[in-house]
């Protein structure tokens, strides 16, 4: 026989292994669920948000509701004689945000002139350059021999598009930005001001907007050939049957029933932002924060710029070249232009600048 320092759990009699079998050994697996959150939390947590719509349908209003915070350029602009611009400019506006420990970088891009003129035809350029631009200069910190720990992130996980309440079809401009952006970004649509339409009306114009998606081939977010399984596909379905949500946005507090509430004052009553009887804000909230944030990030990083950064490589033909002293990378600034290179500098590997401006639809 074995002496007992030889013995191994699997040359053990059954007698043995059946008395041990009710003991529970613990090996401590779990803990990286812990481990990942402090990393997380170390290090903090970036969301960059882009509002696009035609002025007065309470873009600024509605960030700063969903933040609870005064995070778009309504709070940064109070001189009252300030014209809003009359030209497509972007301009972008960042904040730290903390709660119950959790640090939050924030970026609200807006882009105010945007359908406001006359002649809007290829007035969605700029914006498509911007997103594009913020994906070329992540691709360049990441070709770097020597790159950074951590690249600064500073591509657009979400554009928040919103629609006039006329309750009665999408304009050719919402249709034709919506179908040229949903393949760059995830677009988000929202009814601005739903409190300006009946119950009626508002689900009549959610429905028709819903099939002029469908009919022009417009994948908005959720995208469902993204879902990863049943589980996704249910949960998301729900959401995609409440596109586009029918929002209210007010930074005005009220009481209520005995409670201090965000709404707006009618001679009719108060409509409470936060109630879902009374406009969709709750669910575009919780889809934005709560429940699909690091979803919507992921697609931004897998799917949207894979694609760009795929094209702009096969665009090089395989001689994208790192070096940063070779081919500097246009760095953009905070309006959403870019600082020109000396001497009118080429793009790396001889791609014209051109192709910065356009998208990288497939």
């Amino acid at each position: 026989a074995l002496s007992p320092k030889k013995v191994c759990s699997f040359c053990l009699p059954r007698s043995f292994k059946s008395s041990t079998s009710n003991l529970q050994i613990y090996v401590g697996i779990d803990a990286i669920l812990e481990q990942m959150r402090r990393k997380a939390m170390k290090q903090g947590f970036e969301l960059n948000v882009m509002v696009v719509g035609q002025s007065g349908l309470g873009k600024s209003t509605l960030m700063n509701t969903l933040f609870k915070s005064k995070v778009s350029r309504k709070s940064v602009q109070p001189n009252p004689e300030e014209r809003i611009p009359k030209t497509i400019e972007i301009k972008s506006i960042s904040h730290d945000i903390e709660e119950k420990g959790v640090r939050m970088k924030l970026t609200v891009i807006d882009t105010p002139g945007f359908g406001d003129q006359i002649n809007n035809e290829n007035c969605w350029q700029p914006i498509m350059k911007f997103i594009n631009d913020q994906y070329e200069a992540y691709l360049q910190e990441e070709i770097h021999i020597n790159r950074k720990k951590r690249i600064p992130d500073s591509r657009v996980h979400c554009c928040i598009y919103f629609i006039p309440p006329t309750g009665h079809c999408l304009r050719p401009l919402d249709v034709e930005f919506m179908r040229r952006l949903s393949k760059v970004v995830n677009i988000v649509p929202v009814i601005a001001k739903a409190d300006t339409l009946t119950l009626e009306e508002r689900d009549d114009f959610k429905q028709t907007i819903r099939e002029e998606l469908r009919a022009n081939g417009i994948d908005v977010y959720p995208q469902k050939e993204f879902d990863e399984d049943a589980d996704d596909r249910m949960i998301n379905d729900k959401i995609r049957e409440m596109i586009p949500f029918a929002v209210v946005g007010s930074d005005q507090e009220y009481q209520v029933n005995g409670k201090r509430i965000l709404g707006r004052k009618t001679k009719w009553g108060t409509i409470e932002v936060e109630n879902i009887a009374h406009c969709e804000f709750a669910y575009l909230r919780d889809l934005l924060i709560r429940t699909h944030m690091q979803n919507i990030k992921d697609i931004t990083g897998s799917i949207h710029y894979e694609t760009y950064r795929v094209r702009r490589l096969n665009e090089s033909n395989g001689h994208f070249s790192p070096h940063p002293s070779d081919h500097p990378a246009a760095q953009p600034k905070a309006n959403g232009q870019h600082e020109e290179q000396p001497g009118g500098a080429a793009q790396p590997n001889g791609v014209a600048a051109q192709h910065e401006a356009r998208s990288h639809e497939m």
